[in-house]
């Protein structure tokens, strides 16, 4: 069941369920919290599992105001934890939601019990990738994020995975195309303009957990290497034959690796 603060002059909701320690999942670019249903179900029966749907997505209303960055989704993520008392938790973050685990454990790295990147990376965009960021707004105001991200969403699986099971795929579709243009739009020029955030991995003593597929096109494994080296206390998984969307390319080899994790902390 959704919960809701007051935030900015807008809500912000999440989903909370179970007992014991706190972890807190992170959705991605065109997707909403449900993208982790399959983890939450496992997960709620021994921990407590918040899921929020960022602001623009699912339940949460977007902000009217421009120039949004990275950090305003981390410090909306501060709110809740401080409107539910919880004083530290695990946050894990797929893609987007990875770049604003890295902002928030940066800002607020004493309300951490630890961290993850889920097919994330600490880099900043590339020259190239910013461009490409520009021309998603760009098709987005001519067409709309629905039909945008129907085109995208494909690309984030694997190969077998989207010829096995083309239902899951085309459920991200239909759920993404009502999704808030302007929303969309926000995410992506936070996402263009965050800056590198790799010395947040070298300097943080906290364990940082990274799942990486081997299809990852968006988190390539070749950019992740270099980065599983940086931390003190890593825990490295990677998925063989997975794009970019574990959580249901090989949900119970996700829940297992997120179980592992916060238990052994």
């Amino acid at each position: 069941m959704y919960q809701s603060i007051p935030y900015k002059q807008t809500t912000l909701s999440y989903r909370k369920s179970g007992k014991g320690k706190v972890l807190v999942l992170l959705h991605g670019f065109g997707e909403d919290g449900h993208v982790w249903d399959q983890q939450m179900a496992v997960l709620e029966q021994w921990m407590m599992v918040l899921i929020p749907d960022l602001p623009g997505t699912g339940q949460s209303e977007r902000w009217e105001e421009s120039g949004i960055e990275i950090t305003d989704y981390a410090k909306a993520i501060l709110a809740i934890l401080d409107a539910e008392g919880i004083s530290k938790c695990t946050l894990l973050g797929h893609s987007m939601g990875g770049y604003i685990t890295l902002a928030f454990a940066e800002l607020f790295p004493e309300r951490l019990d630890s961290f993850g990147l889920i097919h994330s990376t600490a880099y900043a965009d590339s020259e190239e990738k910013k461009a490409n960021r520009l021309k998603s707004v760009e098709l987005m105001d001519q067409y709309g994020a629905g039909a945008f991200l129907r085109n995208t969403i494909p690309s984030l699986f694997g190969a077998n995975f989207k010829k096995e099971y083309p239902q899951v795929v085309l459920n991200q579709i239909e759920q993404a195309a009502h999704f808030d243009t302007k929303a969309c739009q926000q995410y992506t020029l936070a996402m263009r303009n965050r800056p590198n955030r790799a010395y947040v991995l070298e300097s943080n003593p906290l364990p940082i957990l990274f799942v990486i597929g081997t299809e990852d096109q968006a988190a390539p494994l070749v950019d992740l290497l270099g980065q599983i080296k940086l931390p003190r206390y890593a825990s490295i998984h990677i998925l063989e034959n997975v794009g970019h969307m574990g959580m249901l390319e090989a949900s119970d080899t996700m829940t297992k690796y997120i179980m592992d994790f916060v238990e052994n902390l």
